[in-house]
């Protein structure tokens, strides 16, 4: 049965954490190298661990597994990127756009997340890296999966050609358009703009500066059935838009976002989306500084349990 949340998601502990250098030109979210990468990965371990004590608190089922320390691996903490998991039992990983970034995708966790769930088959797509195409993930694509649609900012990190073939393979209607930062240029990843719930979405429509582009999401988005929270730049750039809808073990909906992005909502949009989920806010200060925040971090299990299969 297809489902927009889920109750277990992946996450990396990261290893050698800090602003990836070959990231920061088109990641304006990114910020400059603070303190020494040392500190920098202490800190952002505590912050990990934190985040999923809380989210585990909060009833998630949260599969940890740490990055390994060869090669170095600046961005490991962010796995929605290289991979996504489907219903069907399909996982995908993705063209990445840095030649670090690269480096993420690991055989041995797909390995151990056969042992827990039926995966029925791997569908590989960093071929197109020999082209310099990319297509980086759930960071690409904002998937509303009860509706097949797929929502995808382009830029840099999300080229047609793979959004179609990823589109094609998986049986989603693209919805494509360009977002533009306060920077003027294209927002990077879409995850960053849009968060999309079960019955609700948040939105930054006003950065889609095409007027078309602009109503065609908002279109498709109110066709859906869902309530749209537009949300300011300033909201985006402090991550309110990088958020992801789970639940719990009794299917109560949770949303997990920074407690920064929650400082930058406001009363009326959080009253908007306690009409439908429970704020889990996770302090993320330093991971922050690598251009991603709690959406990035978690990577949705949507695979169904063998132990599940064999009741």
């Amino acid at each position: 049965m297809l489902t927009q949340s889920t109750n277990s998601v992946l996450m990396i502990r990261p290893c050698r954490f800090y602003p990836n250098p070959e990231t920061a030109a088109d990641n304006a979210f990114q910020s400059r190298l603070d303190r020494a990468v040392d500190a920098l990965s202490t800190d952002a371990r505590k912050e990990f661990d934190a985040a999923v004590q809380k989210l585990r608190g909060a009833g998630v089922n949260v599969h940890v597994f740490d990055d390994t320390a060869e090669p170095e691996k600046p961005d490991a903490v962010f796995p929605n990127n290289w991979i996504s998991t489907h219903h069907d039992g399909r996982i995908a990983l993705f063209p990445m756009y840095s030649a670090l970034r690269r480096l993420e995708r690991r055989q041995d966790i797909i390995a151990e997340l056969r042992k827990d769930y039926r995966v029925s088959k791997v569908i590989d797509y960093a071929v197109f890296e020999e082209q310099e195409c990319c297509l980086e993930g759930t960071g690409s694509l904002v998937l509303d999966h009860l509706n097949k649609v797929a929502y995808v900012s382009l830029s840099n990190r999300s080229n047609p050609k793979v959004i179609r073939r990823f589109a094609n393979d998986f049986c989603y209607e693209p919805v494509t358009f360009t977002s533009i930062g306060s920077d003027g240029q294209p927002i990077y990843h879409t995850n960053v703009m849009m968060c999309i719930g079960t019955a609700f979405a948040l939105v930054g429509l006003e950065m889609i500066p095409n007027k078309a582009e602009r109503q065609q999401v908002r279109a498709r988005l109110e066709q859906s059935g869902k309530d749209i929270i537009e949300l300011s730049p300033s909201q985006i750039a402090n991550f309110a838009g990088n958020a992801i809808e789970l639940h719990d073990t009794h299917g109560e909906k949770l949303l997990a976002l920074s407690d920064r992005a929650v400082r930058a909502l406001g009363e009326e949009q959080c009253a908007q989306l306690n009409r439908y989920v429970h704020l889990v806010p996770l302090e993320l200060p330093t991971i922050e500084l690598g251009g991603g925040s709690a959406r990035c971090m978690i990577a949705a299990i949507h695979l169904e349990s063998r132990l599940q299969h064999a009741t």
